[in-house]
């Protein structure tokens, strides 16, 4: 165009520095749609800026945190909290240039899991990653050693807290982290749901360990163990084989699938799973979800102890290590809730 030759050669270079627009089709989801987290992203770019595509990824409203992959499509899990948000999908290409398509959508917070098994009257208990009581010790039932620490950080994160657990373990051994958040001894039935962040990659460690522990009615305390188990590649719940005091404590493998080391690194995954429990220490694992792809599990076992607890509701986050060297692997929560009733 004719009025071209006027623009200045800055103006110029500030132009040809703006991303470009992309041959970017976004199927999933559509501009203004009101939607439920964990959300698919389904999108494929086949230029950006007229050149072939080299990668491609997301980042969600001002976060620094940007998922990619060298792929030219994406379709998979986004996770996002409750509120209006703007997806930017990004593409690159080999000369480094950049292409952004955004997409407003609006998360209406209830995921088909947490709408189907939790109901209305229940009690929740939001944001326990960051609850101030915290604290870590290495898991005698693990050989080695381990250490963690733990900070809280506004990026990863998907409600602008999210907690990082940092470890380090030496043969094969565990680290677990505990927060209580509750005193209730009546309630019988639990609902909890995560955001997990692995960082990198998952190579220093073999097992994501996700418990709910309380004291019941009867003075007796219950262990709802679950873990993602990268060794048996299965979800494992917990038993007592003896008796609340003479107890056998163990792992039993379920026929559910589940390996942390093909969990996409440096993206959020969506973990929620349905305990329930008797009067006298019988739990009922319901159900589990992954990035909102059900399991259903419907397992009951004895898992009651007597360990002399004041009442307490409380809550376990375990990483452990997968060599006999020394390794490592960093982990972030995000939106620990858990409903009870």
């Amino acid at each position: 165009m004719r009025f071209v030759k006027t623009l200045s050669p800055l103006f110029l270079m500030l132009a040809a520095a703006v991303a470009a627009p992309a041959q970017t089709t976004v199927s999933s989801p559509t501009n203004g749609e009101q939607i439920s987290s964990p959300f698919t992203l389904t999108m494929d770019a086949s230029s950006c800026s007229g050149k072939a595509v080299t990668a491609v990824g997301y980042s969600l409203d001002n976060s620094s945190q940007t998922s990619a992959w060298n792929a030219q499509s994406i379709n998979g899990p986004v996770g996002a909290p409750s509120g209006w948000h703007t997806l930017h999908v990004k593409v690159w290409n080999g000369s480094g240039g950049v292409c952004v398509t955004d997409v407003s959508v609006d998360v209406n917070g209830t995921s088909g899991a947490t709408a189907s098994a939790v109901p209305s009257n229940a009690v929740n208990v939001s944001s326990i990653q960051t609850l101030g009581n915290w604290s870590s010790i290495h898991d005698a039932g693990t050989p080695g050693s381990s250490s963690g620490t733990m900070s809280l950080v506004s990026s990863p994160s998907l409600t602008g807290t999210a907690r990082l657990f940092a470890n380090q373990f030496n043969y094969y051994g565990g680290e677990r982290y505990s927060a209580q958040f509750s005193d209730d001894t009546s309630a019988t039935n639990f609902f909890y749901d995560a955001w997990v962040y692995i960082a990198n990659n998952a190579n220093g460690f073999a097992n994501l360990e996700f418990d709910l522990e309380q004291t019941m009615a009867n003075g007796e305390s219950v262990i709802m163990g679950f873990q993602c188990d990268g060794w048996s590649q299965r979800w494992d719940y917990s038993a007592n084989g003896g008796s609340p005091t003479a107890p056998r404590v163990g792992w039993l493998h379920s026929y559910a699938p589940c390996n942390v080391h093909s969990w996409g690194a440096n993206q959020w995954h969506h973990v929620q799973i349905y305990f329930s429990h008797n009067d006298s220490g019988w739990v009922t694992y319901h159900s589990v979800w992954l990035d909102g792809a059900k399991q259903d599990l419907n397992l009951t076992v004895f898992s009651g102890y007597d360990l002399g607890w004041s009442p307490t509701i409380l809550t376990n986050f375990q990483i452990d290590g997968n060599g006999s060297g020394t390794t490592w692997g960093n982990v972030y929560l995000d939106e620990v809730t858990v409903s009870r009733w």
